[in-house]
């Protein structure tokens, strides 16, 4: 995964269910990213470092 991939999550992370898709905007070390997440409309719900295993890439940007 890196930048500007969309993503979704596996399992709910930081309150965020399952299945909420983001988009990364910067990665730290292949491990962790800074993944702004969405909702259904696009807007912005939050931005938050995310580990690796909880993502599953959805399309590379």
């Amino acid at each position: 995964m890196r930048e500007l991939d969309v993503v979704k999550l596996t399992k709910e992370f930081n309150g965020l269910s399952a299945g909420t898709e983001g988009t990364i905007v910067l990665e730290y070390d292949g491990t962790y990213f800074e993944v702004e997440f969405l909702d259904s409309n696009g807007d912005t719900i939050d931005v938050f470092t995310t580990p690796i295993d909880v993502l599953e890439l959805v399309m590379h940007g």
